[in-house]
């Protein structure tokens, strides 16, 4: 038996991009544990795209940017697969409409915009799935360390801020009648299809892989592992917490080595 003891158990995961996605990783490692895992995609473009990666496995599409999609959805999802173990909200949308300005210059439409898929679509997705959820389901979102404030993240470091904060706020909400817990994995640079988009990243990715303690950056399964562990029932004691997975960065400011460089240069 497994020590994580999710088999036979019914997942749902929200945020498939591509394989390099963090959500990829956590469904496959569920999986790979015998877990049933049940996707959800934002469009049915996207799922086209993932036609291959996904053949078989039971695909929903819900644009979580539209509360009757999200409704709809966790109908379906109970309908179909229910009752629910745990749910994977990895989920991130920003429109810089505006292209990269200082966050100061950040437009109202798109802040709310990306606020709404990015952070409060765990609150509408989480009051849709309550009667699907089994009473003590596990919920996990992906957010950011809480280091990573890189002016070319723009105005989403804020936004990952609040969803850990919503995360935390539906942990005691839902404790009045559940242990349906919720937790986040806020994770440090990861090299992923999404981050390659964002203009300067190459460059703060291989910046914080120096601050890491051991020298080598942060790799997308091992921010999967811990989302799996936190579904799991092995961590039934974890519950509103914002776990970081960052290879020890955020505490890692004044390296001896990072430091001399930065000096020199000055």
């Amino acid at each position: 038996m497994s020590f994580l003891g999710i088999a036979g158990r019914t997942y749902l995961v929200l945020g498939v991009a591509n394989r390099k996605s963090v959500a990829w990783h956590v469904a496959q490692t569920l999986e790979q544990e015998g877990a049933k895992v049940v996707y959800s995609v934002r469009s049915e473009a996207r799922r086209a795209s993932l036609d291959k990666l996904l053949a078989g496995k039971p695909t929903l599409v819900c644009d979580l940017e539209r509360e009757d999609e999200t409704k709809a959805l966790a109908a379906a999802v109970g309908r179909e697969h229910g009752p629910i173990d745990g749910v994977l909200h990895s989920v991130a949308f920003a429109n810089y409409s505006q292209g990269l300005v200082p966050f100061h210059e950040t437009g109202r439409a798109d802040f709310l915009q990306a606020t709404a898929v990015s952070a409060f679509s765990l609150v509408e997705l989480a009051r849709a799935l309550k009667p699907h959820l089994r009473r003590d389901a596990s919920v996990v979102s992906i957010g950011i360390s809480s280091q990573v404030t890189a002016a070319s993240y723009g105005y989403m470091s804020p936004i990952k801020a609040a969803l850990e904060s919503a995360s935390r706020f539906l942990a005691k909400s839902f404790s009045a009648d559940t242990e349906v817990r919720f937790n986040s994995v806020n994770a440090g640079p990861l090299k992923t299809s999404a981050s390659a988009g964002i203009p300067g990243y190459l460059d703060n990715y291989l910046f914080a892989e120096k601050l890491t303690l051991r020298r080598r950056a942060l790799a997308t399964q091992e921010v999967a592992d811990a989302a799996v562990w936190l579904l799991s029932p092995r961590s039934s004691g974890v519950n509103a917490q914002g776990i970081v997975v960052d290879a020890g960065m955020g505490w890692n400011y004044f390296d001896e080595a990072v430091v001399k460089a930065a000096t020199r240069l000055g």
